[in-house]
């Protein structure tokens, strides 16, 4: 058996790509030293296996191999991730015996220490990675000469530098290992002070992020090592003492660890930062989806650019001869407003608006000059050039790349709500239109009969409802009242009702007999109303005896009106029939309604009876109810109040059309 003194002990582990990594690794080699007696060499050990794992996890990323063998010889550690990439260009050879650090820190300082401490070191290349090793002879113990301006650092001052790591739950983690940081390699060096300055691009300028004894004064002797990290990130480690053999690279070193966290730092913020641009871009988002109306969808747009993305905010719409006009505006400074408003109205080539023009016909970002410095990004949606969105840049800094592209964002989604609206707002238009012509302008002025009308739409102004009314002159004299509701809503529910309302004009002025102009109207809508059915209520009123008025009344499914009369009581009259485009034979009883002087007959939808607060509905007999009292006002007054009554009835917008339709029987004045 071989002696335990001259046995190899051989380890060989897989680990994760993780910042604990360099810890587990050296948990390894120190095991395997213990077991093969090697304690000399494990300071330098642990030195050189934190240096190789960090580098493999900060450079590649991946898993990694670590294989160390321990014999009566020395020491061997190989590190392999499996990055396939090639490894940067590396000379395998002995240990550098030059008494000065600072001559191979020219081969890189991620493996300046193996170079100077290992006995021999190398790489290894594979299709699947590479792998870097050292070795540490027990023949040959590896102790640096001093170099001439002072005693050189023990590895385990070393190894202790490069275990110095940000405490993760430390309210400012990297100040505080910044601080440490700097201790110790001011303390290695013999600096009598130190500072690290950093700048991270957010307009504040470079700041001190640690300091060490006392600061240099003018004309000191300092070391200065900028930390190597990416924009906007900038900073450098100061020391105040005169470079030397080992000051030079050890300082470069420490500095390339802070630049690691620092780096790790900025990525962190940068993550955190668009996860708050997410954030604001789905609040913006919701808000501008909130608006239907133009104007405050263009007022919206600058409160929700500044000032968190600029100093001021400008959008200028496009007019249907091309040409640019402010709509919002708004400044961080409302003192500043006036004078915005002034340089948009400034011509020539060079002005703001002329940039703005190009801005818009380009389709791209342009940037604006002083003295309103920002840029002018287009508002393009569906294809179409809908204006621009300028905004001025912050008072301490330019726009990062971030900030322009989530200004670009907001412009799109900007473009595609204020499109929206104006969308919104023309089906507004059409569908007030359409109902308009659905009504007729003015009910007619008879002596002695008293018609009045109310109207109101449902809470969606955009939606065209099947509600409607009309008096019509028949041709021995009488007047008709209609009043009628078609199923549905929407344009197919607005040409029904059109078919309706013209099929009952043409019959009855051809003088058909009302039930026969019913069942033709009913023929019609089986045929050619879609599906579609419509409750009708028809009323031919003449003028009778003793001032009274004769009703014919006839319903076609509609709710039967209510009869007030003129002390007061109010009932229902009629008798239902049946709906019209639903069977191919209807019943229309007809009722005799007699109206003495005095007396009102109302009308309505069902948008009356079915208003809803709840689960109560506002019905038919509340609406006899408030009837009642109104017995001796005029039609004009009761259909007034009867629909105040039934929209104060609930406070949610009407889910369905309101018609109401007053017949009065007026007494003569004389």
């Amino acid at each position: 058996m071989v002696p335990p003194s001259v046995e190899e002990h051989t380890r060989h582990v897989r680990l994760p790509a993780d910042r604990r990594t360099p810890a587990a690794a050296r948990a390894v080699v120190r095991t395997v030293l213990a077991e093969a007696h090697l304690d000399e060499l494990l300071n330098e050990a642990l030195l050189l296996t934190t240096e190789l794992t960090t580098n493999a996890v900060v450079h590649a990323g991946t898993e990694l191999d670590i294989e160390v063998v321990a014999g009566p010889t020395g020491l061997t550690v190989t590190v392999t991730d499996f990055e396939a990439t090639p490894v940067e260009s590396l000379t395998a050879g002995p240990r550098n015996d030059n008494i000065d650090i600072s001559d191979v820190s020219e081969r890189g300082r991620g493996l300046l220490l193996v170079d100077h401490f290992a006995s021999r070191w190398g790489t290894t290349h594979m299709p699947t990675g590479k792998g870097v090793w050292f070795r540490l002879d027990r023949k040959e113990p590896v102790h640096p000469a001093a170099p001439a301006d002072g005693p050189a650092p023990t590895a385990g001052a070393l190894t202790a530098l490069l275990q110095i790591m940000p405490e993760p739950h430390a309210e400012d983690a990297l100040g505080d290992f910044a601080s440490h940081l700097l201790v110790r390699v001011a303390e290695l060096v013999g600096a009598a002070g130190g500072a690290v300055r950093l700048d991270r691009g957010d307009g504040a300028g470079a700041q001190l992020l640690a300091r060490y004894g006392r600061p240099s004064g003018p004309g000191a002797d300092l070391l200065r090592v900028p930390l190597a990290v990416n924009r906007p990130y900038a900073g450098e480690l100061e020391l105040d003492v005169a470079p030397s053999g080992y000051a030079s690279p050890l300082a470069a070193l420490a500095a390339e660890r802070l630049a690691l966290h620092l780096e790790n730092d900025r990525l962190r913020r940068a993550d955190l930062r668009r996860q708050t641009w997410l954030t604001f871009l789905a609040e913006a988002s919701e808000l501008l989806a909130q608006s239907l109306d133009v104007n405050l969808t263009l007022a919206l747009i600058p409160q929700l650019v500044v000032p968190r993305l600029g100093q001021w905010c400008a959008v200028h719409t496009t007019d249907e001869w091309g040409r640019l006009q402010l709509a919002a505006a708004t400044h961080a400074d409302e003192s500043a407003l006036p004078e915005l408003h002034a340089m948009f109205l400034q011509t020539g080539p060079d002005s703001a608006i002329a940039r703005l023009r190009e801005a818009s016909r380009s389709g791209s970002q342009v940037p604006l000059s002083a003295p309103a410095e920002g840029f002018a990004v287009p508002l393009v949606a569906r294809g179409q050039r809908l204006g621009t969105l300028a905004v001025g840049r912050h008072l301490r800094h330019r726009h990062d790349a971030d900030e322009i592209a989530i200004l670009e964002d907001v412009a799109r989604r900007a473009a595609l709500a204020v499109d929206n609206a104006r969308i919104h707002d023309e089906r507004r238009r059409v569908a007030h239109t359409l109902q308009q012509s659905l009504l007729p302008p003015v009910l007619p002025v008879v002596r002695g009969i008293g018609f009045a009308a109310e109207y109101v739409p449902t809470g969606d102004a955009a939606e065209v409802g099947g509600d409607f009314y009309d008096v019509v002159p028949l041709p021995d004299g009488r007047w008709l009242v209609v009043v009628g509701d078609v199923s549905g809503k929407g344009v197919q529910a607005a040409a029904v009702t059109g078919l309706v309302r013209d099929v009952i004009r043409v019959l009855v002025r051809d003088g058909k007999p009302l039930p026969e102009a019913l069942g033709r109207l009913n023929d019609t809508l089986v045929e050619r109303g879609g599906g579609r059915y419509c409750t009708l209520a028809l009323a031919a009123v003449e003028r009778g005896d003793d001032g009274r008025l004769d009703v014919s009344l006839h319903l076609a499914g509609h709710d039967r009106p209510v009869l007030v009369r003129g002390d007061g009581r109010a009932s229902f009259v009629g008798t239902g029939g049946t709906a019209l485009g639903l069977l191919d034979s209807i019943a229309t009883p007809v009722a005799a309604v007699p109206l003495a002087p005095g007396d009102a007959l109302v009308f309505y939808t069902d948008g009356v009876t079915e208003r809803r607060r709840g689960r109560e509905l506002f019905g038919p007999e509340r609406l006899r109810d408030t009837a009642a009292p109104l017995a001796g006002y005029s039609a004009d007054v009761v259909a007034a109040r009867l629909k105040t009554a039934a929209i104060g009835f609930s406070t949610e917008a009407p889910r369905d059309d309101i018609a109401i339709l007053v017949l009065r029987n007026d007494p003569d004045p004389t």
